[in-house]
């Protein structure tokens, strides 16, 4: 019965449980604002590209 008890009370598990959910809401967050995420890192880049064409000249 010793056993059982420290088994049941036992609480290494819950860090991945934990990791779990965290990346599960992460992807839907990215799922749900791709079409944002995406105009956002292509008008960074866009920018990067005409600034670094202006240092060169």
């Amino acid at each position: 019965m010793f056993g059982f008890k420290n088994f049941i009370m036992e609480e290494d598990g819950i860090g991945v449980v934990e990791l779990i959910l965290i990346l599960v809401v992460l992807i839907g967050l990215v799922l749900i604002f791709k079409k944002k995420l995406t105009s956002l890192v292509s008008d960074i880049f866009t920018a990067i590209t005409d600034q670094a064409g202006s240092i060169y000249k």
